[in-house]
Protein backbone atom coordinates (compact mmCIF):
# COMPACT_ATOMS: atom_id res chain seq x y z
CA UNK A 1 0.00 0.00 0.00
CA UNK A 2 2.81 2.43 0.87
CA UNK A 3 4.66 1.67 -2.24
CA UNK A 4 1.56 2.30 -4.10
CA UNK A 5 1.11 5.48 -3.02
CA UNK A 6 4.36 6.56 -3.28
CA UNK A 7 4.28 6.10 -7.21
CA UNK A 8 0.43 7.84 -7.01
CA UNK A 9 2.78 11.04 -5.76
CA UNK A 10 5.47 10.93 -7.85
CA UNK A 11 4.45 11.62 -10.70
CA UNK A 12 2.42 15.30 -9.51
CA UNK A 13 6.04 15.70 -9.24
CA UNK A 14 6.80 14.78 -12.47
CA UNK A 15 3.97 16.60 -13.99
CA UNK A 16 5.17 19.67 -12.26
CA UNK A 17 8.70 19.45 -13.57
CA UNK A 18 7.00 18.69 -17.33
CA UNK A 19 4.99 22.08 -16.47
CA UNK A 20 7.82 24.35 -15.99
CA UNK A 21 9.75 23.00 -19.01
CA UNK A 22 6.78 23.55 -21.31
CA UNK A 23 5.96 27.06 -19.67
CA UNK A 24 10.33 27.61 -20.85
CA UNK A 25 10.37 25.62 -23.92
CA UNK A 26 7.29 27.74 -25.38
CA UNK A 27 9.42 31.46 -24.03
CA UNK A 28 12.21 30.18 -25.81
CA UNK A 29 10.44 28.56 -28.72
CA UNK A 30 8.94 32.61 -29.23
CA UNK A 31 12.15 33.73 -28.89
CA UNK A 32 13.60 32.08 -31.57
CA UNK A 33 10.64 33.01 -33.65
CA UNK A 34 12.12 33.34 -37.57
CA UNK A 35 15.69 31.17 -36.69
CA UNK A 36 15.83 27.84 -38.05
CA UNK A 37 17.09 27.04 -34.67
CA UNK A 38 13.28 27.29 -33.66
CA UNK A 39 12.51 23.66 -35.19
CA UNK A 40 15.23 22.25 -33.19
CA UNK A 41 13.50 24.01 -30.09
CA UNK A 42 10.01 22.56 -31.02
CA UNK A 43 12.00 18.83 -31.90
CA UNK A 44 13.69 18.90 -28.16
CA UNK A 45 10.01 20.06 -26.56
CA UNK A 46 8.38 17.25 -28.39
CA UNK A 47 10.63 14.90 -27.35
CA UNK A 48 10.43 16.48 -23.64
CA UNK A 49 7.01 15.69 -24.13
CA UNK A 50 7.33 12.47 -25.06
CA UNK A 51 9.66 11.57 -22.38
CA UNK A 52 7.37 12.78 -19.64
CA UNK A 53 4.64 11.13 -20.82
CA UNK A 54 6.34 7.97 -20.81
CA UNK A 55 7.50 8.41 -17.09
CA UNK A 56 4.52 8.98 -16.02
CA UNK A 57 2.89 6.41 -17.36
CA UNK A 58 5.56 3.98 -16.56
CA UNK A 59 5.05 5.40 -12.80
CA UNK A 60 1.23 5.02 -12.75
CA UNK A 61 1.90 1.34 -14.49
CA UNK A 62 3.87 0.30 -10.90
CA UNK A 63 1.20 1.97 -8.92
CA UNK A 64 -1.43 -0.16 -10.49
CA UNK A 65 0.58 -3.49 -10.38
CA UNK A 66 1.12 -2.68 -6.73
CA UNK A 67 -2.61 -1.48 -6.24
CA UNK A 68 -3.44 -4.81 -7.95
CA UNK A 69 -0.85 -6.95 -4.66
CA UNK A 70 -2.81 -4.79 -2.17
CA UNK A 71 -6.07 -5.49 -3.23
CA UNK A 72 -5.44 -9.40 -3.46
CA UNK A 73 -4.03 -9.34 -0.49
CA UNK A 74 -6.71 -7.36 1.52
CA UNK A 75 -10.13 -8.06 -0.26
CA UNK A 76 -9.46 -12.24 -0.47
CA UNK A 77 -8.16 -12.03 3.57
CA UNK A 78 -11.60 -10.49 4.30
CA UNK A 79 -13.19 -13.68 2.32
CA UNK A 80 -11.63 -15.61 4.31
CA UNK A 81 -12.58 -13.73 7.53
CA UNK A 82 -16.08 -13.87 6.33
CA UNK A 83 -15.69 -17.56 5.82
CA UNK A 84 -14.32 -18.24 9.14
CA UNK A 85 -17.00 -15.94 10.91
CA UNK A 86 -20.10 -17.66 9.28
CA UNK A 87 -18.43 -21.50 10.28
CA UNK A 88 -18.25 -20.11 13.83
CA UNK A 89 -21.42 -18.94 13.63
CA UNK A 90 -23.07 -21.65 12.66
CA UNK A 91 -21.36 -24.07 14.73
CA UNK A 92 -22.26 -21.98 18.09
CA UNK A 93 -25.88 -21.66 16.99
CA UNK A 94 -25.69 -25.99 16.72
CA UNK A 95 -24.36 -25.80 20.38
CA UNK A 96 -27.68 -23.62 21.98
CA UNK A 97 -30.06 -25.23 23.51
CA UNK A 98 -34.19 -25.73 21.83
CA UNK A 99 -34.81 -23.06 24.76
CA UNK A 100 -32.36 -20.92 22.42
CA UNK A 101 -34.64 -21.14 19.01
CA UNK A 102 -38.30 -20.75 21.13
CA UNK A 103 -36.97 -17.35 22.38
CA UNK A 104 -35.67 -16.18 18.51
CA UNK A 105 -36.79 -16.45 15.02
CA UNK A 106 -35.26 -18.15 12.21
CA UNK A 107 -35.51 -14.69 10.30
CA UNK A 108 -33.00 -13.01 12.36
CA UNK A 109 -30.57 -15.95 13.15
CA UNK A 110 -29.82 -16.14 9.19
CA UNK A 111 -29.55 -11.96 8.59
CA UNK A 112 -27.07 -12.32 11.52
CA UNK A 113 -25.35 -14.99 10.12
CA UNK A 114 -25.24 -13.40 7.05
CA UNK A 115 -26.00 -9.57 6.34
CA UNK A 116 -24.39 -8.86 9.21
CA UNK A 117 -21.53 -10.84 8.51
CA UNK A 118 -21.04 -9.35 4.71
CA UNK A 119 -21.12 -5.75 6.50
CA UNK A 120 -18.14 -7.06 8.68
CA UNK A 121 -16.28 -8.40 6.06
CA UNK A 122 -16.94 -5.15 3.84
CA UNK A 123 -15.04 -3.40 7.27
CA UNK A 124 -11.93 -5.55 7.37
CA UNK A 125 -11.59 -5.58 3.53
CA UNK A 126 -12.90 -2.26 1.30
CA UNK A 127 -12.92 -0.01 4.77
CA UNK A 128 -9.94 -0.75 6.27
CA UNK A 129 -7.97 -0.99 3.05
CA UNK A 130 -9.51 2.31 2.18
CA UNK A 131 -8.56 4.42 5.80
CA UNK A 132 -5.03 3.22 5.58
CA UNK A 133 -4.93 4.30 1.62
CA UNK A 134 -5.98 7.60 2.24
CA UNK A 135 -3.84 7.77 5.88
CA UNK A 136 -0.97 6.82 3.90
CA UNK A 137 -1.74 9.10 0.96
CA UNK A 138 -2.27 12.49 3.34
CA UNK A 139 1.01 11.55 4.89
CA UNK A 140 3.07 11.35 1.85
CA UNK A 141 0.85 14.47 -0.12
CA UNK A 142 1.20 16.48 3.10
CA UNK A 143 4.69 15.59 3.48
CA UNK A 144 5.65 16.59 -0.01
CA UNK A 145 3.64 20.18 -0.43
CA UNK A 146 5.04 21.66 2.38
CA UNK A 147 8.71 20.61 1.24
CA UNK A 148 7.50 22.58 -1.64
CA UNK A 149 5.91 25.70 0.07
CA UNK A 150 4.53 25.56 3.38
CA UNK A 151 1.95 28.40 3.06
CA UNK A 152 0.41 27.50 0.42
CA UNK A 153 0.52 23.89 1.71
CA UNK A 154 -1.56 25.20 4.69
CA UNK A 155 -4.00 27.39 2.83
CA UNK A 156 -4.70 24.38 0.18
CA UNK A 157 -5.53 21.98 3.35
CA UNK A 158 -7.49 24.39 5.32
CA UNK A 159 -10.90 23.25 4.57
CA UNK A 160 -9.80 19.51 5.74
CA UNK A 161 -10.50 20.50 9.37
CA UNK A 162 -13.84 21.53 8.84
CA UNK A 163 -14.31 18.15 7.05
CA UNK A 164 -13.43 16.13 9.79
CA UNK A 165 -15.66 18.00 12.10
CA UNK A 166 -18.57 16.65 9.78
CA UNK A 167 -17.37 13.01 10.24
CA UNK A 168 -17.13 13.43 13.76
CA UNK A 169 -20.45 14.66 13.91
CA UNK A 170 -22.70 12.20 11.01
CA UNK A 171 -20.80 9.36 12.29
CA UNK A 172 -23.38 9.38 15.10
CA UNK A 173 -26.13 9.69 12.81
CA UNK A 174 -24.77 6.91 10.54
CA UNK A 175 -24.53 4.44 13.41
CA UNK A 176 -28.25 5.34 15.03
CA UNK A 177 -29.44 4.63 11.50
CA UNK A 178 -27.46 2.01 10.75
CA UNK A 179 -28.64 -0.35 14.13
CA UNK A 180 -32.50 0.85 13.02
CA UNK A 181 -32.00 -0.57 9.60
CA UNK A 182 -30.22 -3.66 10.67
CA UNK A 183 -32.98 -4.59 13.04
CA UNK A 184 -36.02 -3.75 10.83
CA UNK A 185 -34.04 -5.85 7.93
CA UNK A 186 -34.25 -8.71 10.76
CA UNK A 187 -38.05 -8.48 11.35
CA UNK A 188 -38.42 -8.45 7.32
CA UNK A 189 -36.59 -11.34 6.91
CA UNK A 190 -38.30 -13.30 9.93
CA UNK A 191 -41.78 -12.01 8.21
CA UNK A 192 -40.74 -13.23 4.85
CA UNK A 193 -39.62 -16.72 6.25
CA UNK A 194 -42.70 -17.33 8.21
CA UNK A 195 -45.37 -16.59 5.71
CA UNK A 196 -43.14 -18.69 3.25
CA UNK A 197 -43.44 -21.68 5.12
CA UNK A 198 -46.96 -20.94 6.04
CA UNK A 199 -48.50 -20.60 2.74
CA UNK A 200 -51.03 -23.27 2.84
CA UNK A 201 -52.65 -22.04 5.71
CA UNK A 202 -52.08 -18.26 3.78
CA UNK A 203 -53.87 -20.03 0.73
CA UNK A 204 -56.28 -21.65 2.69
CA UNK A 205 -57.64 -18.79 4.68
CA UNK A 206 -57.21 -16.59 1.38
CA UNK A 207 -55.29 -13.99 3.36
CA UNK A 208 -52.62 -13.10 0.15
CA UNK A 209 -54.01 -9.65 0.27
CA UNK A 210 -53.71 -9.31 3.87
CA UNK A 211 -50.21 -10.69 4.38
CA UNK A 212 -49.48 -8.45 1.05
CA UNK A 213 -50.20 -5.19 3.28
CA UNK A 214 -48.05 -6.31 6.38
CA UNK A 215 -44.82 -7.12 4.17
CA UNK A 216 -46.02 -3.95 2.73
CA UNK A 217 -45.69 -2.05 6.27
CA UNK A 218 -42.93 -3.60 7.01
CA UNK A 219 -40.93 -2.87 3.60
CA UNK A 220 -42.12 0.46 4.14
CA UNK A 221 -40.50 0.91 7.29
CA UNK A 222 -37.38 -0.50 6.36
CA UNK A 223 -37.08 1.67 3.42
CA UNK A 224 -37.83 4.95 5.73
CA UNK A 225 -34.93 3.82 7.50
CA UNK A 226 -32.88 3.26 4.61
CA UNK A 227 -33.86 6.64 3.07
CA UNK A 228 -32.85 8.45 6.60
CA UNK A 229 -29.55 7.04 6.23
CA UNK A 230 -29.10 7.77 2.07
CA UNK A 231 -30.46 11.68 3.15
CA UNK A 232 -27.04 12.01 5.73
CA UNK A 233 -24.97 10.48 2.99
CA UNK A 234 -26.49 12.96 0.32
CA UNK A 235 -25.80 15.71 2.02
CA UNK A 236 -22.54 14.61 3.59
CA UNK A 237 -20.85 13.72 0.30
CA UNK A 238 -21.37 16.79 -2.16
CA UNK A 239 -20.31 18.83 1.34
CA UNK A 240 -16.98 17.14 0.92
CA UNK A 241 -16.33 17.93 -2.46
CA UNK A 242 -17.37 21.01 -1.89
CA UNK A 243 -14.69 21.38 0.48
CA UNK A 244 -12.17 19.64 -1.88
CA UNK A 245 -13.33 22.17 -4.66
CA UNK A 246 -12.76 25.09 -2.26
CA UNK A 247 -9.12 23.70 -1.79
CA UNK A 248 -8.30 24.03 -5.50
CA UNK A 249 -9.30 27.36 -5.56
CA UNK A 250 -7.51 28.14 -3.02
CA UNK A 251 -4.38 26.56 -4.63
CA UNK A 252 -5.29 28.14 -7.88
CA UNK A 253 -5.46 31.82 -5.81
CA UNK A 254 -2.66 31.66 -3.15
CA UNK A 255 -0.72 29.74 -5.62
CA UNK A 256 -0.50 32.80 -8.02
CA UNK A 257 0.24 35.00 -6.23
CA UNK A 258 3.11 32.99 -5.00
CA UNK A 259 4.09 32.99 -8.76
CA UNK A 260 4.07 36.68 -9.25
CA UNK A 261 6.50 36.74 -5.97
CA UNK A 262 8.73 34.56 -7.46
CA UNK A 263 8.31 32.06 -4.47
CA UNK A 264 7.26 28.69 -6.64
CA UNK A 265 6.92 28.05 -10.19
CA UNK A 266 3.58 27.70 -12.10
CA UNK A 267 4.40 24.19 -12.41
CA UNK A 268 4.10 23.87 -8.35
CA UNK A 269 0.44 24.93 -8.92
CA UNK A 270 0.29 22.20 -11.59
CA UNK A 271 1.93 19.83 -8.82
CA UNK A 272 -0.57 21.22 -5.65
CA UNK A 273 -3.60 20.62 -8.06
CA UNK A 274 -2.67 17.12 -8.99
CA UNK A 275 -1.91 16.49 -5.11
CA UNK A 276 -5.57 18.32 -4.26
CA UNK A 277 -7.22 15.93 -7.00
CA UNK A 278 -5.80 12.61 -5.83
CA UNK A 279 -7.28 13.43 -2.48
CA UNK A 280 -10.07 14.18 -3.96
CA UNK A 281 -11.52 10.35 -4.25
CA UNK A 282 -10.16 9.15 -0.92
CA UNK A 283 -11.65 11.73 0.90
CA UNK A 284 -15.18 11.37 -1.03
CA UNK A 285 -14.13 7.59 0.49
CA UNK A 286 -13.85 8.84 4.02
CA UNK A 287 -17.64 9.27 4.02
CA UNK A 288 -18.63 5.57 2.73
CA UNK A 289 -15.78 4.32 5.02
CA UNK A 290 -17.31 5.95 8.16
CA UNK A 291 -20.73 4.43 6.68
CA UNK A 292 -19.05 1.11 6.87
CA UNK A 293 -17.68 0.96 10.21
CA UNK A 294 -20.49 2.30 11.50
CA UNK A 295 -22.79 0.05 10.03
CA UNK A 296 -19.67 -3.11 10.81
CA UNK A 297 -19.80 -2.04 14.14
CA UNK A 298 -23.86 -2.24 14.76
CA UNK A 299 -23.14 -5.95 12.72
CA UNK A 300 -20.67 -7.41 14.88
CA UNK A 301 -22.44 -5.98 18.32
CA UNK A 302 -25.49 -8.20 16.94
CA UNK A 303 -23.13 -11.01 15.85
CA UNK A 304 -21.57 -11.00 19.36
CA UNK A 305 -25.02 -10.80 21.67
CA UNK A 306 -25.62 -14.52 20.28
CA UNK A 307 -21.84 -15.53 19.86
CA UNK A 308 -21.59 -14.77 24.02
CA UNK A 309 -24.42 -17.31 24.45
CA UNK A 310 -23.37 -19.88 26.67
CA UNK A 311 -25.03 -23.28 25.23
CA UNK A 312 -27.48 -24.14 28.24
CA UNK A 313 -26.91 -27.71 27.66
CA UNK A 314 -23.10 -29.25 28.30
CA UNK A 315 -22.01 -32.52 27.22
CA UNK A 316 -20.61 -35.04 30.15
CA UNK A 317 -17.01 -35.82 30.59
CA UNK A 318 -17.68 -39.33 31.19
CA UNK A 319 -15.98 -41.48 28.13
CA UNK A 320 -18.29 -42.73 25.30
CA UNK A 321 -19.97 -46.03 26.62
CA UNK A 322 -22.76 -48.07 24.74
CA UNK A 323 -25.98 -48.05 26.93
CA UNK A 324 -28.81 -50.94 27.98
CA UNK A 325 -31.15 -48.39 28.03
CA UNK A 326 -32.58 -48.49 31.39
CA UNK A 327 -33.98 -45.11 32.59
CA UNK A 328 -35.29 -43.90 35.93
CA UNK A 329 -36.78 -40.33 36.77
CA UNK A 330 -36.08 -39.03 40.40
CA UNK A 331 -38.81 -36.25 41.72
CA UNK A 332 -38.22 -34.19 38.11
CA UNK A 333 -39.63 -31.16 37.65
CA UNK A 334 -39.49 -28.32 34.96
CA UNK A 335 -40.61 -25.31 33.95
CA UNK A 336 -40.50 -23.43 30.30
CA UNK A 337 -38.28 -20.25 30.95
CA UNK A 338 -39.78 -18.17 27.87
CA UNK A 339 -43.52 -19.26 28.60
CA UNK A 340 -42.89 -20.20 32.55
CA UNK A 341 -45.31 -23.17 32.18
CA UNK A 342 -44.18 -26.02 34.44
CA UNK A 343 -44.52 -28.53 32.56
CA UNK A 344 -43.25 -31.49 34.90
CA UNK A 345 -43.86 -31.54 38.58
CA UNK A 346 -42.09 -34.11 40.72
CA UNK A 347 -42.44 -37.05 38.64
CA UNK A 348 -40.42 -40.46 39.20
CA UNK A 349 -40.92 -43.81 37.92
CA UNK A 350 -38.23 -46.51 36.15
CA UNK A 351 -38.07 -48.20 32.89
CA UNK A 352 -36.44 -51.56 32.96
CA UNK A 353 -33.80 -51.85 29.80
CA UNK A 354 -35.45 -54.06 27.03
CA UNK A 355 -38.90 -52.98 27.84
CA UNK A 356 -41.81 -51.39 26.14
CA UNK A 357 -43.56 -48.06 27.85
CA UNK A 358 -46.26 -46.03 26.81
CA UNK A 359 -46.88 -42.67 27.92
CA UNK A 360 -50.45 -41.20 27.38
CA UNK A 361 -52.30 -38.13 29.07
CA UNK A 362 -54.29 -35.35 27.72
CA UNK A 363 -52.79 -32.55 26.15
CA UNK A 364 -50.71 -30.70 27.55
CA UNK A 365 -50.04 -33.01 30.08
CA UNK A 366 -46.24 -32.64 29.67
CA UNK A 367 -45.67 -36.48 27.55
CA UNK A 368 -43.69 -34.53 24.80
CA UNK A 369 -41.43 -32.73 27.37
CA UNK A 370 -40.85 -35.87 29.11
CA UNK A 371 -39.18 -37.44 25.38
CA UNK A 372 -37.22 -33.74 25.31
CA UNK A 373 -35.60 -34.67 29.02
CA UNK A 374 -34.81 -38.09 28.07
CA UNK A 375 -33.25 -36.59 24.80
CA UNK A 376 -31.50 -33.76 27.02
CA UNK A 377 -32.88 -31.22 24.46
CA UNK A 378 -33.30 -29.55 28.19
CA UNK A 379 -31.84 -29.91 31.30
CA UNK A 380 -34.23 -30.43 34.48
CA UNK A 381 -35.27 -27.64 36.98
CA UNK A 382 -35.08 -30.03 39.82
CA UNK A 383 -34.28 -33.88 40.67
CA UNK A 384 -32.31 -36.69 38.53
CA UNK A 385 -32.76 -38.40 35.46
CA UNK A 386 -30.40 -41.68 35.27
CA UNK A 387 -29.69 -43.72 32.03
CA UNK A 388 -28.11 -47.30 33.49
CA UNK A 389 -28.21 -46.02 37.18
CA UNK A 390 -25.59 -42.63 35.64
CA UNK A 391 -27.15 -39.42 35.90
CA UNK A 392 -27.67 -37.80 32.41
CA UNK A 393 -25.73 -34.84 33.07
CA UNK A 394 -22.38 -36.85 32.99
CA UNK A 395 -23.07 -38.82 30.36
CA UNK A 396 -21.50 -37.75 26.57
CA UNK A 397 -24.37 -36.52 24.93
CA UNK A 398 -23.21 -37.11 21.13
CA UNK A 399 -22.43 -41.17 22.08
CA UNK A 400 -25.53 -41.33 23.96
CA UNK A 401 -27.87 -39.43 21.47
CA UNK A 402 -25.93 -41.55 18.68
CA UNK A 403 -27.64 -44.65 20.43
CA UNK A 404 -31.26 -43.26 20.89
CA UNK A 405 -33.51 -43.04 17.72
CA UNK A 406 -36.47 -39.87 18.70
CA UNK A 407 -39.13 -39.49 16.36
CA UNK A 408 -40.54 -36.19 17.24
CA UNK A 409 -44.30 -35.52 17.17
CA UNK A 410 -43.79 -32.54 14.60
CA UNK A 411 -41.75 -34.40 11.79
CA UNK A 412 -39.09 -32.75 9.65
CA UNK A 413 -37.76 -33.61 6.57
CA UNK A 414 -34.82 -31.94 4.33
CA UNK A 415 -35.21 -30.84 0.74
CA UNK A 416 -32.80 -33.39 0.08
CA UNK A 417 -34.33 -37.07 -1.31
CA UNK A 418 -35.96 -39.88 0.48
CA UNK A 419 -32.96 -41.87 0.66
CA UNK A 420 -30.93 -39.10 1.96
CA UNK A 421 -33.59 -38.26 4.57
CA UNK A 422 -33.94 -42.03 5.95
CA UNK A 423 -29.47 -42.13 5.88
CA UNK A 424 -29.47 -38.76 7.59
CA UNK A 425 -28.31 -40.00 10.93
CA UNK A 426 -25.87 -42.71 9.93
CA UNK A 427 -22.30 -41.72 7.76
CA UNK A 428 -22.08 -44.76 6.01
CA UNK A 429 -25.45 -47.06 5.05
CA UNK A 430 -25.97 -49.24 2.85
CA UNK A 431 -28.93 -49.38 0.10
CA UNK A 432 -30.48 -52.57 1.76
CA UNK A 433 -30.57 -50.91 5.22
CA UNK A 434 -32.44 -48.11 3.54
CA UNK A 435 -34.90 -50.50 2.47
CA UNK A 436 -34.98 -52.45 5.25
CA UNK A 437 -35.72 -49.56 7.12
CA UNK A 438 -38.42 -48.36 5.23
CA UNK A 439 -40.36 -51.93 5.83
CA UNK A 440 -40.36 -51.60 9.07
CA UNK A 441 -41.61 -47.82 8.87
CA UNK A 442 -44.16 -49.51 6.17
CA UNK A 443 -43.19 -46.96 3.97
CA UNK A 444 -41.56 -48.81 1.02
CA UNK A 445 -44.47 -49.56 -0.88
CA UNK A 446 -45.07 -46.20 -0.97
CA UNK A 447 -42.01 -45.33 -2.02
CA UNK A 448 -41.23 -47.86 -5.04
CA UNK A 449 -44.61 -46.35 -6.66
CA UNK A 450 -42.68 -42.93 -7.34
CA UNK A 451 -41.12 -42.53 -10.43
CA UNK A 452 -37.20 -41.90 -9.04
CA UNK A 453 -38.35 -44.38 -6.27
CA UNK A 454 -35.78 -43.72 -3.18
CA UNK A 455 -33.81 -41.14 -5.43
CA UNK A 456 -36.94 -39.16 -5.04
CA UNK A 457 -36.50 -35.42 -4.26
CA UNK A 458 -38.72 -33.75 -1.79
CA UNK A 459 -40.01 -30.12 -0.83
CA UNK A 460 -39.01 -27.94 1.49
CA UNK A 461 -39.82 -29.74 4.97
CA UNK A 462 -41.40 -33.07 2.92
CA UNK A 463 -44.09 -31.19 1.28
CA UNK A 464 -43.93 -33.84 -1.69
CA UNK A 465 -45.00 -36.45 0.28
CA UNK A 466 -48.38 -36.67 2.50
CA UNK A 467 -48.48 -36.11 6.17
CA UNK A 468 -48.46 -39.74 7.07
CA UNK A 469 -45.77 -40.62 4.73
CA UNK A 470 -43.60 -37.80 6.12
CA UNK A 471 -44.14 -39.87 9.48
CA UNK A 472 -43.20 -43.39 8.20
CA UNK A 473 -39.91 -41.95 6.09
CA UNK A 474 -39.13 -40.21 9.60
CA UNK A 475 -39.63 -43.28 11.56
CA UNK A 476 -37.36 -44.87 9.22
CA UNK A 477 -35.03 -42.62 9.81
CA UNK A 478 -35.01 -43.62 13.38
CA UNK A 479 -34.91 -47.39 13.19
CA UNK A 480 -31.72 -47.81 10.47
CA UNK A 481 -29.64 -46.99 13.18
CA UNK A 482 -30.70 -49.86 15.34
CA UNK A 483 -30.97 -47.68 18.23
CA UNK A 484 -30.80 -48.88 22.08
CA UNK A 485 -33.78 -46.60 23.05
CA UNK A 486 -36.33 -45.77 20.61
CA UNK A 487 -39.24 -42.53 21.49
CA UNK A 488 -41.91 -42.43 19.43
CA UNK A 489 -43.60 -38.99 20.04
CA UNK A 490 -47.19 -38.69 18.95
CA UNK A 491 -46.09 -39.85 15.50
CA UNK A 492 -48.62 -42.41 14.70
CA UNK A 493 -51.49 -39.69 14.52
CA UNK A 494 -51.57 -39.72 10.58
CA UNK A 495 -51.24 -43.10 9.98
CA UNK A 496 -53.81 -45.54 9.48
CA UNK A 497 -55.10 -48.38 12.02
CA UNK A 498 -53.49 -51.01 9.76
CA UNK A 499 -50.29 -49.53 8.94
CA UNK A 500 -49.96 -48.85 12.50
CA UNK A 501 -50.50 -52.39 13.91
CA UNK A 502 -47.92 -53.25 10.77
CA UNK A 503 -45.56 -50.89 12.25
CA UNK A 504 -46.04 -51.85 15.61
CA UNK A 505 -45.67 -55.35 14.59
CA UNK A 506 -42.42 -54.65 12.85
CA UNK A 507 -40.90 -52.49 16.04
CA UNK A 508 -41.66 -55.23 18.28
CA UNK A 509 -39.31 -57.61 16.17
CA UNK A 510 -36.88 -55.44 15.39
CA UNK A 511 -36.63 -53.68 19.42
CA UNK A 512 -36.63 -57.29 21.06
CA UNK A 513 -34.25 -56.48 24.00
CA UNK A 514 -34.22 -52.77 23.79
CA UNK A 515 -35.96 -50.07 25.60
CA UNK A 516 -39.11 -48.94 23.72
CA UNK A 517 -40.96 -45.09 24.59
CA UNK A 518 -44.45 -44.75 22.82
CA UNK A 519 -45.92 -41.49 23.54
CA UNK A 520 -49.79 -41.72 22.02
CA UNK A 521 -53.26 -40.67 22.35
CA UNK A 522 -54.81 -43.64 20.88
CA UNK A 523 -55.25 -46.47 23.46
CA UNK A 524 -55.61 -49.03 20.94
CA UNK A 525 -51.82 -48.13 19.88
CA UNK A 526 -50.06 -49.11 23.44
CA UNK A 527 -52.31 -51.81 24.90
CA UNK A 528 -49.58 -54.28 24.50
CA UNK A 529 -46.92 -52.04 26.44
CA UNK A 530 -45.14 -53.56 29.45
CA UNK A 531 -45.96 -50.10 31.26
CA UNK A 532 -48.38 -47.45 31.06
CA UNK A 533 -47.85 -43.86 32.41
CA UNK A 534 -50.59 -41.89 32.44
CA UNK A 535 -49.64 -38.26 32.48
CA UNK A 536 -52.19 -35.33 34.48
CA UNK A 537 -51.49 -31.91 34.59
CA UNK A 538 -47.36 -32.78 34.47
CA UNK A 539 -47.93 -35.59 37.22
CA UNK A 540 -47.85 -39.15 37.12
CA UNK A 541 -51.68 -40.11 38.01
CA UNK A 542 -51.45 -43.80 36.84
CA UNK A 543 -48.97 -46.37 36.26
CA UNK A 544 -49.39 -49.98 35.09
CA UNK A 545 -50.23 -52.48 32.81
CA UNK A 546 -53.35 -51.94 30.46
CA UNK A 547 -55.48 -54.49 32.44
CA UNK A 548 -54.31 -53.08 35.63
CA UNK A 549 -54.75 -49.46 34.72
CA UNK A 550 -58.46 -50.48 33.54
CA UNK A 551 -59.44 -52.17 37.20
CA UNK A 552 -58.20 -49.14 38.77
CA UNK A 553 -61.38 -47.29 37.24
CA UNK A 554 -59.74 -43.51 37.20
CA UNK A 555 -58.48 -41.68 34.41
CA UNK A 556 -57.19 -43.99 32.22
CA UNK A 557 -60.36 -46.21 31.96
CA UNK A 558 -62.61 -42.49 31.43
CA UNK A 559 -60.25 -42.17 28.38
CA UNK A 560 -60.82 -45.39 27.62
CA UNK A 561 -64.59 -45.55 27.35
CA UNK A 562 -64.47 -42.05 25.45
CA UNK A 563 -61.97 -43.46 22.74
CA UNK A 564 -64.28 -46.86 22.67
CA UNK A 565 -67.69 -44.51 22.20
CA UNK A 566 -65.90 -42.14 19.54
CA UNK A 567 -64.87 -46.00 17.33
CA UNK A 568 -68.46 -47.16 17.25
CA UNK A 569 -70.29 -43.45 16.04
CA UNK A 570 -67.84 -43.12 13.40
CA UNK A 571 -68.38 -46.70 12.51
CA UNK A 572 -72.11 -46.02 12.68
Amino acid sequence: MIISNIFGVIPAQVIGHAFNLITENIQIYGLFNGFERQEIIYDIFSYSLLYFGTLVLFLYLIRGLFLFFMRQTLILMSRHIEFDMKNEIYAHYQQLSLGFYRRNNTGDLMNRATEDVNRVRMYVGPAIMYAINTAVLFLLIITSMYAVNPRLATFCLLPLPVLVIIIYFVNTQINNKSEQIQEQLSRLSSFVQERFSGIRVIKSYVREDYTRKIFAGESEAYKTNAMSLVKVQALFYPTMLLLVGLSTILTVYIGGEQVLNGSITAGNIAEFIVYVNQLTFPVTMLGWVTTLVQRASASQKRINEFLELKPDIISGNMPAKAITGNISFDNVSFTYQDTGIQALKDVSFEIEAGSFVAIIGRTGSGKSTMANLIMRMYDTDSGTISIDQTPLQQINLNSYRSQVGFVPQEVFLFSDSIKNNIAFGLDEVTDAEIETAARNAAVYDNIINFELKFETMLGERGITLSGGQKQRVSIARALIGSPKILIFDDCLSAVDTRTEEEILNNLGKMMSGKTSILIAHRISTIKKADKILVLEEGRIAEQGTHDELINLHGIYEEMYQNQLLEEESKSI
